[in-house]
Order: C-alpha cells, then structure tokens, then sequence
C-alpha cells in the first residue's frame, strides 16, 4: 500500500509539471491509476479530477501573464465549461473502446496544427484583410475548433494540454508563455465541469485520486515558475517534441 501510495504521489508530481510546461502529463497519471487497480473507465474520469488540481495551480502561477487577455478569457471559460460538460456526458454514454481508434489521428492533427498553426493564422489572417465576409468566419471557425477541443477534453483528458495550444496557435498567439496560462485556464475550466458529472456518477476512485492529486498540485505550481524563466523556442520544442512522442505512443497502443 505505501508502495502505491508513493508511485502515486510521484506520477502526480511528474505529470503537474509536464502539464504547466508543455502538456502530457495524463500520459503518465492515467497509466498509474490503471496499474494500482483502478479501471480503465474511472481512471479517466479520476484522471480527470486528479491533474485539475495542477491545472489551477499552474493557473494561478501565470496569473500576472493573463492580465491583459481578461476579456478573451471570460469568454474562453464559458465555451470551457460548455465543452468540458458535454464531453464528460458523452465518455459516461459512450464505450471506451470505441473513441480510442479516434484518439492518435486527433493528436496527431493537434501535433501538426501547433508546428503550421502560426502560418495557417497568418494565411487567414491575411485572406480576411481581401475578404469583408472571412474575418466573421474566421471568428465563428475558431469558436468551433475552441469547443471541439473542449468537448474532447471532458471526455478524455490525456493529451489535452497539447490541443490547446494548438488551437492558441492557430488563433494567433505566439507568446508561449500566455499561451501555456490559457491554456491551464482552459483545462480548469473543462477539468471542473467534467468533474461535477464524475461526482454524481460515482466514476471517480476518491483515494487514488486525492494522492495524485496532491502530487499535481505541488508539480503544477512549482515548474510553471521554472517555465516562465525557460527560452520561449526550448519550450516550443520540448511541446512538440511531447505532442509527438505522445502521438506515437497512441498509433503504437492503438494499432499495434
């Protein structure tokens, strides 16, 4: 048991630092939950209400970088909550099984709109400037790809840190350590709404959880201070090296 409960813990740490700095951090506390016992379907959801805890710390840490995005993040929240909500309701309807085949070719996406998102801003950028009718569907596209990743987040949180930024790229953002404050925003957002439909279903396994939990808590709000010190283009790289590495590991569990 004590064995367990150290595995846990550190698993925890290791993911809430992963998580503030780049994302993947449920690719190492979801695999933790499974191998102490825990199923598979509730070790997502526990997943779910173990990293927020980082997620909010992480948050918080970057607090004094978000000061000038209050307006985008008021909105941003609200689509969050949204999105989370509705991906929680489909994981509790919807087999396991049969969203996994889907989860590689969305990460790999993901992976490919963070390296090209900033040329793709700039192209629709520039066509909405020609284009009187474009910047409206800009808007309405990127409200949609907001939600989109809102939703996958309620229903499977692994890999969820590595969506966002994504999306933030593709919305234009380049400074990445605004970006990696939204993006813990965003995850709160979605992780909380998930969380309330967890609770009421009786899918989340409150032990393991609460240990992870504390190890995220701690991860999250300790490395988000080391990343706002790091090279903007290291952090860059190490996301896209993550998303990756992430990517591959999903094609190889998924089909191999």
């Amino acid at each position: 048991m004590l064995i367990d409960v150290i595995f846990l813990f550190m698993a925890g740490l290791i993911g809430g630092v992963l998580n503030s700095i780049a994302g993947g951090g449920s690719f190492i506390t979801f695999p933790a939950l499974v191998f102490v016992g825990v199923p598979p379907l509730m070790a997502n959801a526990t997943n779910t209400f173990s990293s927020c805890a980082g997620y909010f710390s992480g948050a918080y840490a970057f607090r004094h970088k978000l000061k000038e995005h209050k307006k985008e993040m008021l909105l941003t929240i609200l689509f969050s909550l949204l999105g989370g909500s509705l991906g929680a309701f489909l994981l509790l309807k919807t087999p396991e099984a049969s969203f996994e085949k889907v989860i590689p070719w969305l990460l790999l996406f993901a992976t490919l709109l963070f390296i090209f998102g900033g040329r793709a801003n700039t192209l629709l950028q520039s066509y909405s400037e020609k284009n009187k009718y474009a910047l409206q569907f800009k808007s309405i596209f990127l409200s949609l790809s907001l939600l989109s990743v809102c939703v996958y987040g309620g229903f499977f949180n692994a890999g969820l840190g590595i969506v966002i930024l994504s999306y933030l790229t593709l919305s234009g953002h380049k400074n990445i350590n605004v970006m990696n404050g939204l993006k813990l925003v965003v995850s709160s957002a979605v992780s909380l709404a998930a969380i309330l439909l967890f609770i009421l279903s009786d899918s989340i396994a409150w032990v393991e959880g609460s240990i992870v939990l504390v190890g995220t808590l701690l991860g999250g709000y300790y490395s988000a201070h080391i990343s706002m010190k790091l090279n903007q283009q290291y952090i860059r790289w190490f996301v896209i090296f993550m998303s990756a590495v992430i990517t591959v590991y999903f094609f190889y569990v998924t089909f191999a």
